[in-house]
C-alpha cells in the first residue's frame, strides 16, 4: 500500500484526542497489536507496512521513538461513549463483576487496568468522561491487545452506580479508612451486578462517587503497622482487589 502526504497528515493528527473524536479513528502499532485488531470485531480502515511505504514515511506516521514495521488505522466502536444508560440495562441486569474508573489520568495505568480486566474475565469497564482516552496511542500500546477484548464505556459514573444499587447490586470502593477486605464477605457478582471503583491516582475516589459507594474496602499493608508507602498505585490496587474477588468465586 502506498501513502500520500494527506494520509500522513491525517494519521499524525490521530495522536491528538480532538482528531480521534472528530474522525472516530485511532492508530494501532506493532505486529501483535495489528494482528489483534484484524482478528477483532473492530473495523480496520487501513494497514501500512514499512517495507511498502518506506522508513521515512513510517517514521512520520508513528508515535513511537522506534517505529514498528506495521501500523493500522482502526475505527472506534460506537458505544465507547454512552449518554443513555438504558443501553446498558441488559448488561447490568445479568449481573457480573465490573470495574469503574474515577478520573484515571495516566495512560499506563489505564492500559494496565484493561489488561487486568482482560485477565480476570471482566467484560466491561466504565469510566468518567475525564478519564484518559482509551484510544490514546500510549494507552492502546500498553493494553497489549486488551483494548480489543474489553469494552470501556465513558459515561456518568454516579448515575451508573445508582442503577447498580437499584438492581440490588454492590458498589465497592477502596479507601484508607475502609474495612480490611480480607475479613469481609465479598460478592463476586454471581447473582447481581458488582462494581469495583478505582479512584484517581492523586486524589482517590471523588466525593461525588463516594456518596454512591455501598461498601468501603481497605487493602492492608504487611505488616499491618508498616510505615511504608502512603498508598498503592491505581493499577496495582485494581489487580489486588479484582484478584481477591475472583478468588472468592473459586
Amino acid at each position: 500500500m502506498t501513502i500520500s502526504n494527506n494520509d500522513i497528515k491525517r494519521i499524525k493528527a490521530l495522536q491528538q484526542k480532538k482528531f480521534r473524536d472528530e474522525t472516530g479513528l485511532f492508530v494501532v502499532e506493532g505486529e501483535k497489536m495489528v494482528d489483534e485488531a484484524l482478528k477483532s470485531g473492530f473495523m480496520v480502515e487501513a494497514v501500512y507496512r514499512r517495507d511498502e511505504i518506506g522508513d521515512a514515511a513510517m517514521s512520520r506516521i508513528s508515535s513511537q521513538a522506534s517505529p514498528s514495521p506495521v501500523l493500522a488505522v482502526v475505527r472506534k466502536p460506537a458505544d465507547s461513549r454512552i449518554d443513555d444508560l438504558g443501553i446498558l440495562d441488559p448488561l447490568i441486569s445479568k449481573g457480573g463483576l465490573f470495574l469503574a474508573l474515577d478520573t484515571i489520568r495516566d495512560p499506563g495505568n489505564l492500559g494496565t487496568i484493561l489488561r487486568i480486566a482482560d485477565w480476570f474475565g471482566i467484560e466491561a469497564v466504565f469510566a468518567t468522561h475525564d478519564t484518559v482516552d482509551v484510544f490514546n496511542p500510549k494507552v492502546v500500546q500498553s493494553t497489549m491487545g486488551a483494548v480489543f477484548r474489553v469494552r470501556l464505556h465513558y459515561l456518568d459514573l454516579p448515575k451508573l452506580s445508582e442503577m447498580v444499587l437499584r438492581k440490588n447490586g454492590k458498589v465497592y470502593g477502596t479507601f484508607l479508612d475502609g474495612c480490611n477486605m480480607y475479613g469481609l464477605d465479598l460478592d463476586g457478582g454471581s447473582t447481581c451486578p458488582v462494581v469495583i471503583v478505582i479512584g484517581n491516582e492523586a486524589n482517590g475516589i471523588s466525593a461525588e462517587m463516594e456518596k454512591v459507594v455501598s461498601d468501603r474496602l481497605y487493602i492492608p499493608p504487611y505488616p499491618s503497622d508498616s510505615p511504608g508507602s502512603e498508598s498503592l498505585n491505581a493499577a496495582v490496587a485494581a489487580a489486588i482487589t479484582v484478584a481477591e474477588f475472583r478468588r472468592r468465586l473459586q
